[in-house]
């Protein structure tokens, strides 16, 4: 897999290519974060499918794998290509070859600092976090097929965060009152910030049953809002139907989406791969946006 960043990504074969792979593992895992080396090594390694990434001379800089038992692990990076997309990259790649076999999940036990970077590309928090080789994880899973259950504020907040960095121009958000706990979590808004400033032609529409009480809160989302106001619009709903509508939910334009049958709740389903879902609940939104009013009180509020 070709990337615009002078590197690629190609599946390899253990047995012919150990020597680079541990190469880069030996770096960041051994000499960097200091876990043993015999810890570092497993039976595992045979049996698994790597991925190496290799700059423009053909020097490996990043590897990663996937395991027969369906998880993802060994994701080392060198320093010097860290925030370049490498991870994202071979991450990719090992979620290619995943659903190349049909499994329905993929699982992974992510360093608590690379928590946020996993749950923008779609992993969902599981489990309570724990030590291994003396660092922090936390259980993540992504579903591969089919939508996935959201049941915890934790999972709500992940999956959000994924649909927003995944969404490419257009963003719709339909809320009761923006969610605290959940439209007001950092990972969230700092998501929500890097998109609406990423994109040139960014659009974030929310549309709200509740106007009020998140310019009292002092949401976020409205002070963004305020800086940019080329890229939010705010309304709220004011026809009879849609004040006793009770759901609530997230959508982009590249086929994700988070829905809430009971907006005061985070129980739900999400997809990040399913077009007609997400194009579903965007038309909905649309009808109910074209009823509502503009919220034009939050214009002059002074955050």
């Amino acid at each position: 897999m070709k990337t615009a960043q002078d590197y690629h990504v190609e599946a390899v074969d253990y047995a012919t290519t150990s020597a680079p792979l541990h190469e880069v593992r030996d770096a960041v895992f051994v000499q960097e974060q200091q876990v043993p080396r015999d810890l570092e090594r497993d039976a595992l390694d045979p049996l698994s499918h790597h991925v190496l990434a290799r700059d423009g001379a053909g020097h490996a800089i990043g590897t990663a794998r996937l395991t027969p038992d369906h998880r993802i692990g060994r994701m080392a990076v060198l320093p010097a290509w860290r925030g370049r997309g490498v991870g994202a990259a071979m991450l990719g790649a090992l979620l290619e070859e995943a659903r190349r076999r049909h499994w329905p999940d993929v699982s992974l036990h992510a360093q608590v600092d690379a928590e946020g970077f996993y749950a923008r590309l779609g992993f969902l928090p599981e489990g309570e976090r724990f030590f291994e080789a003396g660092i922090e994880h936390q259980g993540m899973r992504r579903t591969l097929s089919g939508p996935a259950t959201i049941a915890h504020r934790a999972e709500a907040v992940a999956i959000t965060t994924a649909i927003v960095a995944q969404a490419r121009r257009t963003l719709v958000i339909c809320s009761r009152a923006l969610d605290p706990g959940l439209w007001d979590a950092p990972s969230v808004v700092d998501a929500v910030r890097h998109f609406a400033t990423r994109q040139t032609g960014a659009q974030i529409q929310v549309l709200l049953q509740d106007a009020g009480t998140p310019q009292r809160m002092l949401a976020p989302l409205i002070g963004l809002g305020q800086r940019l106001p080329s890229v939010f619009a705010f309304r709220e709903v004011q026809d009879p139907v849609d004040l006793s509508y009770t759901a609530a939910f997230v959508a982009n334009d590249d086929h994700g989406y988070y829905h809430r049958p009971l907006g005061h709740r985070f129980d739900g389903e999400a997809d990040l791969t399913h077009a007609g879902r997400a194009r579903q609940l965007s038309d909905e939104f649309t009808r109910m946006w074209e009823r509502a009013r503009p919220v034009t009180e939050y214009r002059a509020l002074g955050i």
